[in-house]
C-alpha cells in the first residue's frame, strides 16, 4: 500500500535484555524469537464463528497480512510480530473474557477490534485497567470514544481506546442525507435490534432525517435472536413509508427486507456499514436490488492506497474475503506495530518495563499514509478520515453510488 523506507536502528536488542515483566517474555509463549530478538503479540477479538464470522474473519485475515508485512519487511528491527485471535461470537460477556485472556499475555501490547459496539463496552475497562491499547476497525458507536453525553459533552472514557472507522454520528447523518436529498424519499419507517450500535445508528440518522424535513411514520424494535419479521412488515406496509431505515446487522437485516417486501411494501430498505456484506443479498433475496447501506471510507477496490494490499491478500490465499473491515483492520494492526516501533526508537532498540503504557501513549501521535487513506487520531482516539460511502444492492453484489463526508 505504500513503500516504507526501513530505518536502521542504533542499537540491536539483546537476547537477554528483556525480563518477564517487560511485555516480551522469554517462556514458553514464544517471546524470544530464535534471531535473538523478541516477540511482539498483537491480539485479535472478533466473531470468528456464527452470523457475523464473514466480517469477522475478515479482520482477522487483515491483521494477519499486516503482522507478515512486517515481520517480511524487518520493520521494527530485533522485533517478531504474531497475531493471537480470539473467538468473540459477537457476545459481550466473550468479549470481555477475551479481553482478560489477552491482559494476561505480557507479550500482548495491542489488540485490534472487536467488531460490534456492545462488545467495546464490555472490553474497555478490562483493557484500560492494564494500560493495553485497543484499535478497532469496525466500532462506530460515538460514546464509546466521547462518553455517553456525547451529544452535549464529549468526555473520553478510555484513553486506551482508538478506532480506525467513523462513528454513527457522522455515519447515521450521512445516511439521512442520501436518502432525503438524492433518494428522494421523505417517509421513513424506522427499526433497530435494541442493541447498542444498531439503536444508537437509527437515532442519529432519524434526527437528521427529520431536520431536513422528512417523516418518521413509524417506529419498532426486534428481537435480533428470531427471524420472523412478519409482524413488523404488516406496519411497515401500512404506515405509507416510502423507505424503512434499519439500525443493525445483516443476519437480521436480510429476512427483514425479503419479509417487507413479502407483505406489499416494495421499499428500499436502507442501514449502515453492518449490512456491508454479501451475506445480506443473501439473505434478502432477488428483491433486495435497491436496498442501501453506508460503509465507513471510499470503497477500498477503488483506493490507489489498498492496491498492494488486496495484491497481497489475494496472493496470501485466505479462504475468506477481507470484508467490509479489511482495510481498516491492515490500518489498525499497522497503527500499533508503528507505535511499538516509536517506543523501541525511544528506548535505545528495547522494549521498557511499562511497554504497554507506552505503546498507549505513542498511539495518539501515530500518523501514517495506510490502505484506506491517510491514518491518524484526533483528541478523542477517533479517526481523522470521515470518508463515507453509499452502496446500493445491484444483482448479486454491492455497488458503490455516492462517497463523501457529512456536512453538518
Amino acid at each position: 500500500m505504500r513503500q516504507r523506507s526501513l530505518i536502521a536502528m542504533t542499537a540491536a536488542l539483546a537476547a537477554g535484555a528483556l525480563t518477564l515483566t517487560a511485555c516480551g517474555s522469554r517462556d514458553g509463549d514464544g517471546g524470544s524469537d530464535s534471531s535473538g530478538g523478541t516477540t511482539v503479540v498483537i491480539g485479535v477479538d472478533a466473531p470468528l464463528t456464527g452470523d457475523l464470522s464473514a466480517l469477522g474473519l475478515g479482520i482477522k485475515n487483515s491483521v494477519d497480512l499486516a503482522v507478515k508485512t512486517a515481520n517480511k519487511e524487518k520493520y521494527v528491527e530485533g522485533v517478531t510480530f504474531r497475531m493471537e485471535a480470539l473467538d468473540d461470537q459477537a457476545q459481550p460477556s466473550s468479549g470481555q473474557q477475551n479481553a482478560t485472556k489477552l491482559v494476561a499475555n505480557k507479550d500482548v501490547l495491542g489488540v485490534v477490534g472487536p467488531l460490534n459496539s456492545s462488545v467495546a463496552e464490555s472490553m474497555q475497562k478490562v483493557l484500560s485497567d492494564a494500560k493495553l491499547v485497543e484499535v478497532s476497525p469496525a466500532n462506530t458507536n460515538p460514546a464509546l470514544t466521547q462518553g455517553p453525553d456525547w451529544q452535549t459533552e464529549k468526555v473520553r472514557p478510555y484513553t486506551s481506546y482508538f478506532r480506525t472507522a467513523t462513528t454513527d454520528a457522522i455515519q447515521g447523518p450521512f445516511g439521512a442525507q442520501y436518502v432525503f436529498n438524492k433518494a428522494k424519499k421523505k417517509k421513513v419507517f424506522v427499526i433497530d435490534d435494541k442493541k447498542t450500535y444498531g439503536a444508537g445508528l437509527a437515532a442519529t440518522f432519524s434526527e437528521e432525517f427529520e431536520k431536513l424535513g422528512g417523516q418518521v411514520v413509524g417506529t419498532e424494535h426486534i428481537d435480533p435472536d428470531t427471524k420472523d419479521f412478519s409482524a413488523v412488515a404488516t406496519k411497515v406496509k401500512s404506515s405509507g413509508a416510502d423507505v424503512v431505515y434499519y439500525g443493525g446487522e445483516y443476519p437480521q437485516a436480510g429476512p427483514l427486507s425479503k419479509q417487507i417486501k413479502a407483505a406489499g411494501a416494495k421499499i428500499p430498505l436502507v442501514g449502515g456499514d453492518a449490512l456491508y456484506d454479501a451475506t445480506f443479498i443473501q439473505l434478502a433475496g432477488t428483491e433486495s436490488k435497491g436496498d442501501l447501506a453506508t460503509s465507513v471510507g471510499a470503497p477500498i477496490e477503488e483506493l490507489p492506497s489498498a492496491k498492494e494490499f488486496l495484491a497481497n491478500y489475494k496472493a496470501e490465499g485466505y479462504k475468506e474475503g477481507y470484508a467490509a473491515y479489511g482495510g481498516y483492520s491492515y490500518d489498525s494492526a499497522w497503527a500499533i506495530i508503528e507505535a511499538v516501533k516509536q517506543v523501541i526508537e525511544g528506548n535505545n532498540g528495547e522494549l521498557p518495563d511499562d511497554a504497554r503504557a507506552k505503546v498507549t501513549e505513542a498511539m495518539q501521535g501515530v500518523s501514517f499514509d495506510g490502505v484506506t487513506g491517510k491514518v491518524s487520531f484526533d483528541e478523542f482516539g477517533d479517526t481523522t478520515n470521515k470518508q463515507l460511502t453509499v452502496y446500493s444492492v445491484e444483482g448479486s453484489d454491492w455497488k458503490p453510488v455516492d462517497s463523501g463526508t457529512y456536512e453538518g
